[in-house]
């Protein structure tokens, strides 16, 4: 009876273990690629407003810790200096993005008073060498990354549209930004953003696992249209770069990985 009664529960648990390999992908994990690597900026390209492509003006994007930082430390005054670090290594089409970000320092003299608190993830860019040397946003659809000021509400992981228009429940979204249903984050503390992109189908943005923002049909539009842009007013933006932004206030990134769908 005993050797019968160890017989079933070896049996049991070894058929436990087989279920368990049927449901469970050991790549799963492993599908993650990281496109920071923590120690440089490796794979990365700069496009600083009214600077070339590749200038990393006055050190604005460096890399301590295993952190990717904005950082206005030489700078003496903002002057629009508006700025993108760009993934360079390819373009991407449908993906899950996850990064961490968090605000520090204090907000830079001449910097636009609504940049307090703000920076993004831009998503779908063109190419950073098309950009004209004045323009200030790439051609994206921006996850817009805001931190709290201390009381009342403000949102993050909202959705803005420099060059682009989008459609929030399957209605053009007449603002040039708009609000998520976050929490507001008050304390600069790490804040976990994910995005999962369908194309220009459908764009999921999600907040420390909560889905806050969902919209469609990314396409050229909008009142922010580059000149060298205005013939492709229209159409559908289906891929791109993924950049990070810089708008006056010094803001911090990790854990930056992308799966592709």
């Amino acid at each position: 009876m005993e050797n019968i009664l160890k017989f079933t529960i070896s049996s049991f648990l070894l058929l436990s273990l087989v279920l368990m390999s049927c449901f469970t992908d050991p790549k799963e994990e492993k599908e993650w690629q990281y496109l920071f690597n923590g120690n440089d900026l490796s794979d990365w390209g700069i496009k600083i407003k009214n600077h070339e492509f590749g200038e990393n003006y006055n050190n604005t994007f460096k890399v301590d810790g295993n952190v990717l930082k904005v950082s206005y430390e030489e700078y003496q005054s903002f002057e629009e200096k508006f700025g993108h670090i760009f993934y360079m290594k390819k373009k991407y089409k449908n993906y899950h993005l996850s990064l961490e970000y968090k605000f520090s320092g204090n907000h830079l003299q001449g910097a636009p008073a609504w940049s307090v608190k703000n920076s993004g993830i831009m998503l779908h860019c063109q190419d950073p060498k098309t950009m004209l040397l004045d323009q200030d946003f790439p051609v994206s659809a921006e996850v817009q990354l805001l931190g709290g000021l201390g009381e009342g509400n403000r949102t993050t992981a909202n959705i803005c549209s420099p060059g682009t228009d989008v459609d929030i429940n399957d209605k053009l979204a007449k603002a040039h930004c708009n609000s998520s249903n976050s929490k507001t984050f008050h304390s600069d503390d790490w804040v976990k953003v994910e995005v999962i992109v369908r194309s220009n189908q459908l764009i999921k943005h999600i907040v420390e696992n909560d889905t806050v923002l969902t919209y469609s049909n990314i396409r050229v539009g909008g009142n922010k249209v580059p000149k060298n842009y205005l013939k492709n007013i229209g159409s559908p933006l289906k891929d791109g770069y993924i950049s990070l932004q810089s708008e006056g206030h010094p803001v911090e990134f990790r854990e930056i990985k992308i799966k592709e769908l």
